[in-house]
C-alpha cells in the first residue's frame, strides 16, 4: 500500500510539473500573441523577450479601398484646427484653443510610430479633416477604426470621433459642437461612469428633423480600458442589413439592430396616449377601503400609554443617591490666556464621578419603564376589498399622427469628414491609425501593422507574474489571504497523502496473518497417547456388549462369535497397527511443518474406530 502511495505522489508531481510547463508556454505565447492576417504578418512577429527598441516599425499602408486613413507619422497635412467658439458657454472657456501635438507614446514606445496627442487640460479641443472620398450608405458596410491611449488615465473627458455629415456649407475652420454629424463613436468617461458611445442622427422622413439615437449600454465592465494606460483599438461596424457591432481590441463588446437596440427607437409607436383624455372625478383607484360597518370595541382604551413604570423594580443595594454622576476635574487648570471679562467665569470640565465606578449607580434612582400590557393604540377599522374599485386609470390610445416606418435606418446621411471635438480634464490622450473602409480584412491588416506592434511591445515590457501579483495585492490587500491559501492547500494535501505514517502496534497486530503455532513432537506424542486410550476404552465397551450377546445365543453361535471375535481382534490389531503407522505419518508431517515457520500447519485428524 505504501508503495502505491509513493507512485501516486510521484505521478502527481509529474502532472504538476507538466501542467506548469504548459501554462508557462501558454503565457509566453499569449504575451506575444498578435492576430495575424496573412503569412507575411506571421513572419513579422517579434519574440516576446526582445525589447521595444528592436521592433522594426513601418508605417501601415492600406491594402484595399479606403475612404480615409491617417497614421500621423509624417507631416500633419489635411487637418484643420477650429477657430470658432462654443455656444452657450462662458467666454473664458468658449474658445477651441486646446493644444494638439504629434509625438510618440510615453510608455511602450515603438520608435518611429507617432500619434496625435491632446495636451491641454480644461480646454475645448477641435480638429478635423476631409475624407479621401465621401462614404455613401448604400450596399457596403461602414467600418470605423482607430487607437486611443489614456496615457495619464482619465478623470473626466472623452476620446470619441465624429463623422461629419456632407453639406455644401461645411467649413472645417468653424467645426464646433453644433456642426451636423452622422455618427459619433468612441470612449467617454466622467466620474465612475464609463461609456462607449455609438450615436447616429436619424432623419425623420415626415418632418425632416434629426434625432439622436443611442445604442444600448454594453453589458461589459469597461473600466480597465480607461485605467491601464495601454493602447486600445476601437472598431465600429455598420452593415447594410441594419445591424452593428462595437469592438475593443478586436473583441465584440456590443452588437445589435438599428431597429431594435437604439434608444429612443428609430420608428415611433403606432399608437399614443390621448393627451386630451382626463381621468373622471369619480374614478376609484383604491383596491382596499376601511370597513364602514366596523365598530370600536367598548374595552378599547386609546389613552393607555405604551410604557409604564415597573412597580416590581427595587433600587439596587449600594446605590449612591447623594453622589452626582459627573464632577469637576480636580486636575484641570484655567488656561493662562483665559479672560473672564471676555470668556466669562472659568469652570473645570466635567468627568465621570470615580465613586460611581464601584457602585451600581449614582444620583436620583428612577424606576425603569416596561411595556404596558393594556396598551392597544389608536383604533382603526379593518381594511376590506373596495366594491367600487375600477383599477388604475390610463388615457385611451389614439393613432400616432407622427408615426412613420423606416425599415432601413442604415441609409444615413453621407459622410464627408472626420473630426475630434473634445473637452477633457486630463491631458496626453493619444490617438493614432484612423481608418474608414468597407472591408473587414483591410481594417484587420491595418490593425496588425499598427496596433499589433504596440500590443507586442507592451506585452514584452510587462512585469513578471510575481510582480503583477504583488501589485494587485497592494491595491487589494485581501488577495494576500487568497495567495496564502492557494500555496498552503497543495502543500498540506501533499504532506497528508505523501508523508509515510508511523505504524502503531495495533496496526501491526491487525495486519498480522492468523497462523497457528507449530506443534512440537512432545505435544504430538501426548495427543497420540490420548487418542489410543480413547480407542481402548471404546473397544472394551464393545467387548462387553458382545459378551452379553453370546450368553443369550446358542452354542454354535458361540463358536462363530469366538471366530468373529478373533477376527475382530485381528482387525483391531491391524487397526492398531494402522493407527500407529498413521500416527507416525502424522507425527512426521507435523515435524516437517515445524521446520517451516511460515507455512500453514496441517491439523492432526483423529482416527474414527468403526464399530463392528
Amino acid at each position: 500500500m505504501h508503495f502505491q502511495w509513493d507512485w501516486l505522489c510521484l505521478g502527481a508531481l509529474i502532472i504538476t510539473s507538466v501542467t506548469a510547463e504548459i501554462e508557462n508556454e501558454e503565457t509566453l505565447d499569449a504575451d506575444v500573441e498578435v492576430e495575424d492576417f496573412d503569412k507575411q504578418s506571421q513572419e513579422a512577429d517579434v519574440d516576446r523577450d526582445k525589447s521595444s527598441l528592436e521592433v522594426v516599425y513601418q508605417t501601415p499602408k492600406p491594402t484595399g479601398e479606403v475612404y480615409f486613413t491617417e497614421t500621423f507619422d509624417g507631416v500633419l497635412a489635411g487637418w484643420v484646427l477650429s477657430k470658432t467658439k462654443k455656444e452657450d458657454t462662458d467666454d473664458n472657456i468658449a474658445k477651441y484653443d486646446g493644444r494638439w501635438e504629434v509625438e510618440e507614446l510615453k510608455e511602450n514606445t515603438v520608435p518611429g510610430d507617432r500619434g496625435l496627442v491632446l495636451k491641454s487640460v480644461a480646454k475645448h479641443h477641435a480638429i478635423s479633416a476631409m475624407l479621401t472620398k465621401a462614404f455613401i450608405f448604400d450596399n457596403k458596410p461602414l467600418i470605423v477604426q482607430y487607437e486611443v491611449n489614456f496615457q495619464e488615465g482619465i478623470d473626466c473627458g472623452g476620446a470619441y470621433i465624429k463623422l461629419l455629415s456632407s453639406s455644401d456649407d461645411l467649413n472645417l475652420e468653424y467645426f464646433f459642437d453644433k456642426t451636423p454629424y452622422t455618427i459619433m463613436f468612441g470612449p467617454d468617461k466622467c466620474g465612475e461612469d464609463y461609456k462607449l458611445h455609438f450615436i447616429f442622427r436619424h432623419k425623420n422622413p415626415k418632418t425632416g428633423e434629426y434625432d439622436e439615437k443611442h445604442a444600448k449600454r454594453p453589458d461589459v465592465d469597461l473600466k480597465k480600458f480607461y485605467l491601464d494606460k495601454k493602447t486600445h483599438l476601437y472598431t465600429l461596424v455598420l452593415k447594410p442589413d441594419d445591424t452593428f457591432e462595437m469592438l475593443i481590441d478586436q473583441s465584440v463588446i456590443s452588437k445589435g439592430s438599428l431597429l431594435e437596440d437604439m434608444v429612443p427607437p428609430v420608428n415611433p409607436p403606432k399608437e399614443i396616449e390621448d393627451p386630451s383624455d382626463k381621468k373622471p372625478d369619480d374614478w376609484d383607484e383604491r383596491p382596499k377601503i376601511p370597513d364602514p360597518n366596523a365598530v370600536k370595541p367598548d374595552d378599547w382604551d386609546e389613552d393607555e400609554p405604551s410604557k409604564i413604570e415597573d412597580s416590581d423594580a427595587v433600587k439596587p443595594e449600594g446605590w449612591l443617591d447623594d453622589e452626582p454622576q459627573y464632577v469637576p476635574d480636580p486636575n484641570a487648570k484655567k488656561p493662562k490666556d483665559w479672560d473672564e471679562e471676555m470668556d466669562g467665569e472659568w469652570e473645570a470640565p466635567q468627568i465621570p464621578n470615580p465613586k460611581c465606578e464601584t457602585a451600581p449607580g449614582c444620583g436620583h434612582w428612577v424606576r425603569p419603564m416596561k411595556n404596558n400590557p393594556n396598551y392597544k393604540g389608536k383604533w382603526k377599522a379593518p381594511m376590506i376589498d373596495n366594491p367600487n374599485y375600477q383599477g388604475i386609470w390610463s388615457p385611451r390610445k389614439i393613432p400616432n399622427p407622427d408615426y412613420f416606418e423606416d425599415l432601413h435606418p442604415f441609409e444615413m446621411t453621407t459622410v464627408s469628414a472626420v473630426g475630434l471635438e473634445l473637452w477633457s480634464m486630463t491631458s496626453d490622450i493619444y490617438f493614432d491609425n484612423f481608418i474608414i473602409c468597407s472591408e473587414k480584412e483591410v481594417a484587420d491588416r491595418w490593425a496588425a501593422d499598427g496596433w499589433g506592434l504596440k500590443k507586442l511591445v507592451a506585452s514584452a515590457n510587462e512585469p513578471g507574474m510575481f510582480s503583477q501579483l504583488v501589485t494587485a495585492a497592494e491595491d487589494h490587500p485581501w488577495l494576500w489571504v487568497l495567495y496564502i491559501l492557494t500555496l498552503a492547500l497543495p502543500v498540506g494535501l501533499g504532506v497528508l497523502f505523501c508523508w509515510p505514517a508511523k505504524k502503531t502496534d495495533e496496526d501491526i497486530d491487525f495486519k498480522k496473518p492468523d497462523i497457528s503455532k507449530p506443534i512440537t513432537k512432545g505435544e504430538l506424542k501426548q495427543e497420540r497417547e490420548e487418542l489410543e486410550d480413547d480407542e481402548i476404552e471404546l473397544e472394551e465397551k464393545e467387548n462387553e456388549d458382545t459378551a452379553e450377546d453370546e450368553d443369550e445365543g446358542e452354542g454354535g453361535e458361540d463358536i462363530d462369535e469366538e471366530e468373529e471375535n478373533e477376527g475382530a481382534d485381528g482387525s483391531q490389531e491391524e487397526g492398531d497397527m494402522s493407527n500407529k503407522s498413521g500416527s507416525e505419518d502424522e507425527m512426521k508431517e507435523a515435524d516437517e511443518s515445524t521446520g517451516f515457520g511460515d507455512g500453514p500447519l496441517k491439523s492432526v485428524r483423529k482416527r474414527r474406530v468403526r464399530k463392528d
